[in-house]
């Protein structure tokens, strides 16, 4: 019989980078249910709620972002938060023991693998992006397995340590049954009309946002129905905004809870390219309209949507003129059957299944 597996899995600070830490302590679960799984993550970020609320015991670091330019003097504080965090991760892990340790990226992770590799500690990093975050570049020497979603990640890791996964996405969504038509019925829509779904993460995107503010006229002359995720942060200023107003074909909403009937009703999807957005894209074969939002690290989100828009299997839209362009654009585009299925056809091709499972295997395997 196997000896106990202990896991540490540490990062996170969005959805995008725990919704596959997630995945991926469900399907090592999975294969070794008694395996132990201890999550690292950064205090005050979104992972100290969203972790627990998964069922697993996480573990906080006083960890933050350097402030830019780098020469504030606030950054002195930032940089004895990381040594604290290096100090309390080492603490952590002589404490649990683990076998291996898995990085997701996100600042945790940073200070959590260094220290396990300065322990001996097997690392792997999962990096969501086509172009890799700083914390993981860091990694690069230090892990043994890189486990990426995009091709051409040989210059940022050892060629011989990368496997290509693809990201880990929320289950449920794949899991999905309803029919288009009761998808669409659910959202109090038509379902012999055309619907495009708007979606800015869970706290919203302000150009998103004012894409629809400012054709609203747009809206009201069309025949197309818009189910319009504003998130929590624009929620009351845009309340306040469409006071009066009637619009029958304009659903909106601050948070929607279930991905899976939101994704199924929608004929066309406006998003933001973050990298866990994208692998759904993929998986789910769902036409979309990126809009990458300029204020992320190395502008990863742009490099995410370059690589679809450039194999036809993505709209890419720059934020700056998303505004002007991106209401009618999505009217155009809906209404063009052709369009959608081409583009659901070639985000299809590359979509890569059961990434957590592929990945899970390597976490046991590095374990031993």
């Amino acid at each position: 019989m196997d000896k106990e597996l202990k896991v540490i899995i540490s990062g996170g600070g969005t959805g995008g980078h725990i919704f596959p830490a997630v995945s991926i302590a469900n399907a090592i679960k999975a294969l070794r249910p008694d395996a132990k799984i201890l999550f690292v993550g950064a205090q005050g970020r979104m992972e100290m709620q969203r972790v627990p609320a998964a069922g697993y015991e996480i573990k906080g670091l006083p960890i933050r972002g350097l402030y830019r330019p780098l020469w504030k003097p606030a950054n002195v504080m930032v940089a004895i938060d990381y040594l604290r965090s290096k100090w309390m991760a080492r603490k952590i892990l002589r404490q649990f023991r683990p076998d291996v340790a898995v990085g997701v990226g996100g600042y945790a992770s940073s200070a959590t693998l260094a220290a396990a590799y300065s322990q001996g500690i097997p690392c792997l990093v999962q990096e969501q992006n086509s172009y890799a975050g700083l914390t993981n570049k860091r990694l690069a020497g230090k892990a043994a397995k890189f486990c990426v979603a995009y091709e051409g990640m040989e210059r940022f890791f050892p060629a011989d340590k990368i496997m290509l996964t693809g990201n880990p996405v929320r289950q449920s969504l794949l899991q999905t049954t309803i029919s288009h038509e009761d998808a669409v019925r659910t959202l109090g829509f038509d379902p012999s009309k055309k619907t495009v779904m708007l979606v800015g993460g869970s706290l919203g995107a302000r150009t998103i946002n004012e894409s629809v503010l400012q054709h609203l006229d747009l809206v009201k002359s069309t025949d197309v129905q818009f189910f319009w995720q504003t998130g929590k942060y624009y929620s009351a200023e845009i309340s306040e905004r469409l006071k009066g107003e009637k619009i029958p074909n304009l659903k909106v909403t601050d948070f929607i809870t279930d991905m899976g009937v939101a994704y199924k009703a929608a004929d066309l999807v406006i998003s933001r390219a973050g990298a866990g957005s994208i692998s759904e894209f993929c998986l789910l074969g769902k036409p979309v309209i990126l809009v990458p939002s300029p204020n992320v690290a190395e502008d990863h989100q742009t490099k995410n949507a370059l690589a679809l828009a450039n194999r036809d299997a993505a709209i890419y839209v720059k934020d700056a003129e998303a505004p002007d362009r991106l209401l009618k654009l999505a009217i155009e585009t809906v209404n063009d059957a052709a369009r959608l299925k081409s583009l659901s056809e070639n985000v299809l091709k590359l979509a890569l299944p059961d990434s957590a499972n592929i990945i899970a295997k390597e976490v046991i395997k590095l374990a031993k």
